[in-house]
């Protein structure tokens, strides 16, 4: 839910940009925003995309729509025909200079881990649900009876198993599940290790609410270059062709977000770093559940305190 709550917000972010700085173009460069994020979101949830992909896909696609409102602005707007011939030349002709490169090395670099993070979390879930649901061999269910109901025979009821005798039957039972601890130390420093990774300038916080700066100064960079690019554009395109309508203003409604980008924004608790701190911090306290789940067991449960008489499997000592 952060994650979602942090492309929403970035999404935001950047349609703002377009609706506050560049209004005229404001409604087609927002559904190109939207698009983008939408494949952000599929990339970190584990679609199967390329980063570069969607990345030089927003790039092409604002291109047109740059050049119609920004390059060479018309009374009406290009065609169809003629937008699709811009979209195809953008990576050759470069109009927004090295900033998509940039943008495509922030966005690999910073969705990556956490989009590994997000399935290593729910690898760690599938650990904890298999092993939640175990099947006791035939031995074991011996075990467990003679441990805990012998000593009822002997009308000694109130007895419980002293803890040695309780520690051997349960790591008897518990074998496989010992099995699992050497792995799930490692899968708990993996992830310690993966979320020190996620801070810094590749920090997915970082780079996603920092996106509509990127974006700006690549229509900024255009717009220095409107002449040049024209020229260019003329070459490979011809003049441009126009059709008989005029592109809406911006239809995004800022009043709908705001309140909630602000409540966000003010909220450090609620900050994905802030999140990912405490969830590794708590599982930290949980590194050895696996091999000490006997001792847990017989300690806070199973068997009976020091210095109290004991079961241990023939009499009460």
């Amino acid at each position: 839910e952060t994650f979602e709550m942090l492309i929403r917000l970035a999404e935001n972010y950047t349609s703002t940009l377009f609706c506050n700085a560049y209004r005229n173009m404001a409604a087609e460069a927002t559904i190109r925003v939207q698009e983008f994020f939408t494949d952000v979101g599929l990339f970190i949830f584990g679609t199967d995309v390329s980063t570069e992909e969607f990345v030089n896909r927003f790039f092409d696609t604002l291109f047109p729509v740059v050049y119609n409102h920004v390059i060479n602005p018309g009374l009406t707007d290009i065609s169809l025909e003629y937008a699709e011939c811009l979209r195809t030349v953008r990576r050759d002709i470069r109009p927004f200079g090295n900033i998509p490169k940039k943008a495509i090395g922030q966005m690999g670099r910073s969705l990556l881990p956490s989009r590994t993070f997000l399935q290593a979390l729910n690898l760690g879930t599938e650990v904890i649900n298999t092993t939640d649901h175990l099947h006791f061999s035939k031995d074991c269910g011996r075990a467990l009876l003679r441990m805990q109901y012998c000593p009822h025979c002997q009308g000694l009821i109130l007895s419980k198993p002293c803890m040695g005798y309780c520690l051997n039957v349960i790591r008897g039972c518990l074998a496989n599940m010992a099995e699992v601890d050497i792995h799930w130390r490692g899968y708990i420093q993996s992830l310690e290790e993966l979320s020190s990774a996620m801070r810094g300038t590749y920090d997915i916080e970082h780079v996603l609410l920092n996106f509509h700066s990127l974006v700006n100064d690549a229509v900024v960079q255009a717009r220095i270059n409107g002449p040049e690019l024209s020229e260019q554009v003329n070459k490979v395109c011809g003049p441009p062709v126009r059709k008989p309508t005029q592109s809406p203003g911006c239809s995004f409604d800022q009043n709908k977000y705001n309140q909630r980008l602000k409540i966000f924004s003010r909220d450090s608790e609620e900050t994905l770093a802030n999140r990912r701190k405490e969830f590794i911090s708590h599982l930290r306290l949980y590194r050895a559940f696996y091999g000490g789940l006997a001792d847990h067991l017989c300690g806070n449960e199973l068997a009976a305190a020091d210095g109290l008489p004991c079961w241990n499997g023939e009499d009460v000592v």
